[in-house]
């Protein structure tokens, strides 16, 4: 399992070899374009692969299903933050002044798991402080969706919180801060059984009906923590547990 882990952090990633040299070259061809520096954000589809376009495509489906809900978007597991930032550009596209739509994230933001425990199994061996990020990171993406919200309208009012820490602590922090929390949509890439329970059953009073879960790690022979999380907390039997076409792992729930 080890050859599938990631140089630093110890991501897993399941590429073939020959994938992983042919993104290693993309990389190196972002590095070294030959476009001025103003153009190369506008173009930067040219880079994307048809799995990494396929998570935008995704997560452009999702946000359609919470237009006409009210309450705010979270993320339980944000580690580099590209979910975070596809959420705020979406909601500048869709829903520009819709100031209630914040977009919290949820993470250690540096020491990766914490918690792994039995129900994590052992395929992945995985352990704590995997998936970790680099140091101060949570200063350097606070910096960037400063930016995303800057370039969209009402960029003065701030739509966005980090919170920083163990998510099955930090989560009840956060709502005993904001009991008018409404939970339209969120999403569960935290991988591991502990704070992925934790953080359901804390939400499970501030759920309605139409409110979105998405799960990254469902039915996962390497994850299968956050299966017996959301078996024991919500439960699966009365839940309609859906994926789309163009992504392989990822589900979702809509509350009925």
């Amino acid at each position: 399992m080890a050859s599938i882990k990631t140089e630093k952090h110890e991501a897993i990633v399941l590429s073939s070899q020959s994938e992983k040299e042919l993104q290693k070259q993309l990389v190196e061809m972002v590095k070294q374009s030959p476009m001025p520096d103003d153009e190369l954000l506008q173009n930067i589809g040219l880079y994307l692969s048809s799995k990494n376009l396929s998570r935008i495509l995704f997560f452009y489906e999702i946000y359609q299903k919470i237009l006409n809900t009210h309450g705010v978007v979270m993320e339980f597991g944000v580690r580099w933050g590209q979910n975070l930032g596809l959420l705020t550009a979406l909601r500048g596209i869709f829903e520009p002044f819709n100031r209630h739509r914040k977009v919290i994230g949820f993470d250690t933001f540096g020491s990766g798991f914490i918690g792994v425990t039995e129900q994590d199994g052992k395929a992945g061996k995985i352990k704590d402080g995997d998936f970790s990020v680099s140091d101060n990171y949570d200063a350097y993406l606070s910096k960037v969706l400063e930016i995303q919200e800057a370039l969209n309208p009402i960029g003065h009012l701030k739509k966005f919180s980090l919170e920083k820490g163990d998510g099955s602590k930090t989560i009840h922090d956060y709502l005993k801060r904001h009991p008018e929390t409404l939970v339209s949509l969120a999403i569960f890439d935290f991988d591991i059984y502990q704070p992925t329970k934790a953080c359901l059953e804390a939400i499970k009073p501030h759920l309605f009906k139409g409110s979105v879960l998405v799960f990254d790690e469902l039915c996962d022979d390497i994850f299968p923590g956050e299966t017996v999380a959301l078996r024991e907390t919500l439960g699966i039997s009365n839940l309609r547990i859906q994926r789309m076409p163009m992504t392989a792992r990822v589900s979702y729930v809509v509350i009925e």
